[in-house]
């Protein structure tokens, strides 16, 4: 079969340099697993690490890919639920599923966790014809949910929907910041907020901000301005005006972090939450610890999520409630264009899908 796979990490980013196309066998199943074809498979910002062999110097050689999706084409024979000819994602969250924190039901916080196509290997990923999974790291796709959207929402949706639901649990009437609105986690961000009856402030780069609106933000914001967080201020303050009270942000969605990380603090409410999943503008994030105290904030991390959690976002997306937002779709041999793509972020609005055939 065709599969992607570097065998050297890059110093340059110049992702052509190590991407090749290599035959390799068709996997078989062990006795817990599935085989599946490899419809589609999006691009995660772990793919670049992975590349880079930073943070983690993954196994070598490598085949990346997070979220993919496909039909079922072979089944171990101690799979119990899932058979040959379904239509399934992947669950990229690898536990051992027997320590205290995974039988709590908390399968992120897992000492032994491993995320599937980033730290596994060697040649064990998604961006490939097909592909292999215990039965218990994929789920079933409903049946008005496509290849391209499944495979895109299959991190993303899942780590959103931890973030607010699982983490912070909105309420419908709170004023919601959603930081990065144009990324693949802020794009379910807002649509999640929205599905909760939350008003929804989210940010970008200029030109993406009628995009955020036409997403279901009730309001956009520029956060590359300077004074960015003068504007959400005086949002929040307009919305409660008629009602005489004063008012500052519920639950800020964060996976922005850098410069912006104070100017968040001073927005939210007293007892309000910040919720954060990254920190793509840098991690050394200064506190002002007035903020927290003063106001008696929440401060909560939070990576990845359930896979009752992915089920369930999966059902609202097959209400229409949620939506897979795809910016570009590329074949297999172009992909190191796409991750460039995906590095430079130039005019990208949501996910980019690569076909394996």
């Amino acid at each position: 079969m065709k599969a992607l796979v570097y065998e050297n990490y890059t110093t340059d980013d110049d992702f052509s340099k190590i991407l090749q196309i290599k035959d390799i066998p068709i996997p078989e199943p062990k006795p817990n697993e599935v085989v599946f074809k490899v419809e589609s498979a999006s691009l995660n910002y772990d793919d670049i690490w992975g590349m880079r062999g930073k943070p983690l110097a993954i196994p070598l050689p490598h085949i990346s890919g997070t979220d993919a999706a496909g039909v079922v084409t072979a089944v171990g024979h101690d799979v119990k639920n899932i058979k040959v000819g379904d239509r399934v994602v992947s669950h990229g969250n690898m536990s051992c599923r027997v320590c205290k924190a995974c039988t709590s039901g908390r399968e992120y916080d897992c000492k032994k966790r491993r995320i599937w196509g980033f730290e596994t290997g060697p040649l064990w990923g998604g961006y490939c014809e097909f592909t292999h999974l215990p039965e218990v790291n994929v789920i079933k796709i409903p049946d008005n949910v496509s290849f391209d959207e499944a495979a895109a929402a299959s991190m993303t949706m899942l780590t959103s929907w931890h973030m607010l639901v699982g983490r912070a649990k909105i309420q419908p009437g709170q004023l919601v910041l959603v930081m990065g609105g144009s990324s693949g986690v802020g794009n379910y961000g807002i649509q999640i907020a929205k599905l909760f009856g939350c008003t929804v402030i989210a940010t970008a780069s200029p030109e993406k901000l009628e995009q955020l609106i036409e997403l279901g933000a009730d309001y956009a914001i520029d956060h590359r301005k300077e004074d960015w967080h003068k504007d959400v201020r005086k949002i929040a303050k307009e919305i409660v005006k008629p009602f005489g009270d004063v008012r500052g942000v519920d639950v800020i969605f964060e996976h922005i972090g850098g410069s912006h990380w104070n100017k968040e603090l001073t927005l939210l409410n007293y007892g309000g939450t910040i919720i954060t999943t990254g920190a793509t503008t840098g991690y050394n994030a200064p506190t002002d610890l007035r903020h927290i105290f003063f106001k008696g904030l929440n401060i909560l991390g939070s990576t990845q999520g359930t896979r009752a959690e992915l089920e369930q976002a999966f059902y609202w997306m097959s209400q229409g409630k949620i939506k897979s937002i795809i910016d570009s779709v590329f074949p297999l041999e172009r992909a190191a264009e796409a991750h460039t793509k995906m590095l430079k972020g130039k005019g990208l609005f949501g996910k980019i899908i690569l076909r394996p055939s």
